[in-house]
């Protein structure tokens, strides 16, 4: 038998979660069964959509349920195996995070060959944020020569890798996020120029005086005010990529805006969403091209890091209250 401790929600959070909807839970597993390997998680990643899955809504995506654990991407170390394709020792990658250690079919979890890479960098830059930035302006947002492109949540794991995509691709770039050290770390990476929203009045004024031309393409990971000015500053035949909305994931309302959606018409622009989930084709060029920008030091990024599976909540919590630079994770002991 393993001993393992796991997070649990217990409620639906009413608004921004708290450290009450949560639970630490210990258990035990027993020997692998046929066909299944038991491994103990290394490290697990932290992510802003999982507070939808918090809620049970009609339409939305599948719920956690109350009382069990939540789960999540995750990298770990296989420390029992009952099935010939792994063996002690191999590094996986699956989607049973937020627990110490786990039971699962040998197929549900992915052999992991890290390579130069750390692992937890295939919770992040290498894995499915990455894939996602990679999408969203190769296949989405479709950039063109002289595209001047705006990213919210330019901080964040996904924006700070649209960022360096984007200018490794010879593209001028703008970032918004909260905060002097967030401006920093944009400056660090290259950004063109930097939106500290949390210092600004209005949005739309610090994104035109920034982008006086106007821009071509936008990268949302805000939704709200953000998407209205990118709305505002889009020239015509510009697109919109939307990847996130973490200004409205706690509402408990529906949110007031963007206000301006009609300028979509006349300016014919275009607006879609992106998910890595969907754009699993693209993975083996995303790695190539990758590879090639963190060889020529195109592409960095950093991490927040929490110990523990104990410091989960607190690290999700962290997400809303701006605390991540780059990608947050949670080291498992």
């Amino acid at each position: 038998m393993t001993n393992s401790r796991e997070i649990r929600l217990t409620s639906r959070p009413n608004g921004l979660p708290t450290a009450a909807n949560f639970e630490l839970h210990s258990t035990t597993l027993p020997d692998p069964a046929g066909g299944e390997v038991q491994v103990r998680n290394r490290w697990m990643s932290v992510d802003p959509f999982m507070r939808l899955r918090m809620n049970d809504m009609p339409g939305g995506p599948p719920p956690f349920q109350l009382g069990h654990a939540l789960d999540g991407d995750a990298i770990g170390e296989v420390i029992a195996s009952n099935d010939p394709s792994l063996v002690v020792g191999d590094l996986v990658q699956s989607g049973f995070g937020w627990r110490e250690a786990f039971n699962a079919p040998a197929s549900a979890v992915r052999r992991l060959d890290p390579g130069s890479l750390p692992p937890q960098a295939f919770l992040g830059v290498a894995g499915m944020p990455g894939l996602t930035a990679y999408a969203g302006l190769q296949r989405v947002a479709d950039l063109r020569d002289g595209d001047v492109v705006f990213v919210s949540g330019a901080a964040g794991t996904v924006g700070s890798l649209v960022c360096q995509m984007a200018k490794a691709r010879g593209h001028m770039v703008i970032g918004s996020a909260g905060g002097a050290r967030k401006g920093a770390y944009l400056k660090e990476i290259g950004v063109d120029r930097c939106i500290d929203y949390k210092a600004e009045e209005g949005l739309t004024g610090a994104l035109l005086a920034a982008a006086p031309d106007g821009i071509d393409v936008y990268f949302d990971n805000v939704g709200g005010e953000h998407l209205e000015a990118a709305l505002t500053a889009g020239r015509p035949s510009a697109r919109i990529v939307l990847c996130g909305a973490i200004s409205m994931y706690n509402r408990m309302t529906p949110p007031v805006g963007p206000r301006n959606p009609i300028l979509m018409i006349a300016k014919q622009m275009r607006m879609e969403g992106v998910t890595g989930f969907a754009q699993m084709h693209l993975m083996a060029d995303f790695q190539r091209d990758l590879a090639q920008w963190v060889q020529g030091g195109k592409v960095t990024w950093k991490e927040t890091v929490f110990e523990g599976i104990e410091k989960a909540p607190e690290a999700f919590l962290g997400l809303f209250e701006g605390e991540n630079i780059g990608k947050m994770l949670v080291k498992l002991a």
